[in-house]
């Protein structure tokens, strides 16, 4: 089994304060029965088995998890409780119509503050702290970018982002529409909160197979009247998903504690979350105890979807993003690193995130959130729960409920494909840097990624 604490700063982090010693759980004792079997100890499995007894207390609901609960994204992500949605506004809109691209993107929204609240309910402290996210505008380009981001949610009849101004962190356009959390501390304390309301959590157990009404282990078989799929990007490896979700690798760093004199040069406030327009997205929060936690996409996609633990650090990756930490933040620029980790997050072919009823509900499959899966997550499994316990309500009416992504291409092409549009994306930011007009290679790129 995988040491918790080599996974991800988080991960570590809940050992050495105490909040949670990472004990492991039993695996399945044999055969056993249940009303729901949930594949994967995640965000999306635990906010679904806790959704599922807020609806029916009795209910008999067992959780299956390969190696323990938050060993995948939902460990090692950024920590951003964010409305955002794989597929833009304008795009669900094509897609759906108008009135069910408003009615996602206003359950997104909702989202972020039911996070807080559940979590809240639940008695979990996991840093619940929404002071927005301040995009970086730091060039002309970018001007251009955060005014066409106005516009676009004004059509949509969303929030529209402020341009602020700060001596310190400079021009920026600012969203109260996401909250920052120790993903961590939300998961670990997820998993506590399931089991306290009956839930049955077993880790260290490798599902290999999967069909209605019958999950098969190593360790034995569940035989459940509905069975929940929350994998994300390893549903790569499980059959009923496999080419429908890729695997793509985003890599993060923790800093040391920053002082505040560093912070007040920065001028980030606590709890709040930073990107900036670029292309390759980067992302980063200040954390509770005034850590920079710092993230970006970049590394390249593996043949055949291969997802192993020693491509969840890249000694290039991770020196590019110190590199970039430096350039938009100089006053961090000598912090000590305690911190590199990385890990997989599951992106569809047409970059929609999905909740697919399947075999006539009685299989529900979730995932495909491109790396805005903490709030994506709480709201596919209260979606989720309303399904597999027979509701029909706003949320099951949702678009994304009964969408399946179309598969991936076949390898070599699909690694081929993949790579060249993440080699492409870096190439394009470098254009716009030297040139200050936006990247025609990025908008190549950008078809391609979806179509």
């Amino acid at each position: 089994m995988t040491d918790p604490r080599s996974v991800s700063f988080w991960l570590d982090d809940l050992a050495a304060t105490g909040f949670d010693d990472l004990a492991p759980r039993a695996t399945l004792p044999g055969d056993v029965a249940a009303d729901v079997c949930i594949v994967g100890a995640g965000f999306t499995g635990l906010w679904t088995a806790v959704s599922v007894l807020e609806r029916e207390p009795d209910a008999r609901v067992v959780v299956v998890e390969r190696e323990f609960a938050g060993f995948g994204a939902s460990g090692r992500n950024g920590g951003w409780v964010s409305a955002l949605f794989p597929v833009g506004p304008a795009e669900l809109a094509r897609r759906h119509g108008d009135a069910a691209a408003r009615a996602m993107s206003a359950a997104m929204l909702d989202t972020v503050a039911e996070v807080g609240r559940a979590a809240g309910a639940l008695g979990i402290d996991c840093d619940y702290d929404r002071q927005g996210t301040f995009a970086l505008v730091r060039s002309g380009l970018a001007d251009r970018a955060a005014a066409a981001e106005q516009r676009e949610a004004e059509e949509a009849g969303q929030p529209v982002p402020e341009r602020r101004s700060d001596p310190a962190l400079g021009e920026t356009l600012w969203t109260e529409a996401c909250a920052s959390v120790h993903p961590g501390k939300l998961v670990r304390g997820l998993a506590r909160a399931a089991e306290e309301r009956g839930t049955r959590v077993f880790e260290r157990t490798h599902v290999t197979g999967l069909e209605p009404g019958r999950v098969t282990t190593t360790e034995g078989t569940v035989v459940a009247d509905r069975v929940v799929v929350a994998t994300e990007a390893w549903g790569s490896e499980l059959p009923g998903v496999g080419r429908r979700i890729l695997p793509l690798y985003s890599l993060v760093l923790a800093t040391e504690p920053l002082p505040g004199s560093v912070w007040a040069a920065i001028g980030l406030p606590r709890g709040a979350t930073v990107t900036d327009f670029r292309h390759n997205l980067v992302y980063g929060q200040r954390t509770a105890d005034d850590r920079l936690v710092f993230g970006g996409r970049g590394a390249r996609y593996h043949l055949g979807s291969a997802i192993r633990p020693a491509y969840d650090r890249s000694a290039v990756v991770h020196r590019h993003l110190e590199r970039e930490l430096a350039a938009l933040f100089p006053a961090a620029a000598g912090a000590r690193v305690t911190h590199r980790w990385g890990g997989p997050l599951g992106v569809p072919r047409d970059w929609h995130a999905f909740v697919s009823p399947l075999a006539g509900g009685r299989v529900v499959v979730a995932g495909g959130y491109v790396g805005d899966g903490v709030a994506t997550a709480n709201l596919a499994g209260r979606t989720v729960a309303d399904l597999v316990t027979d509701r029909r309500t706003p949320l099951t009416a949702l678009p994304w409920v009964g969408k399946r992504p179309p598969r991936w291409e076949p390898e070599p092409l699909r690694m081929a494909g993949v790579n060249a549009v993440i080699g492409s994306l870096s190439v394009a930011d470098a254009e716009e840097r030297l040139l200050g007009r936006p990247s025609r290679i990025a908008a190549i790129a950008g078809r391609l990624g979806r179509e």
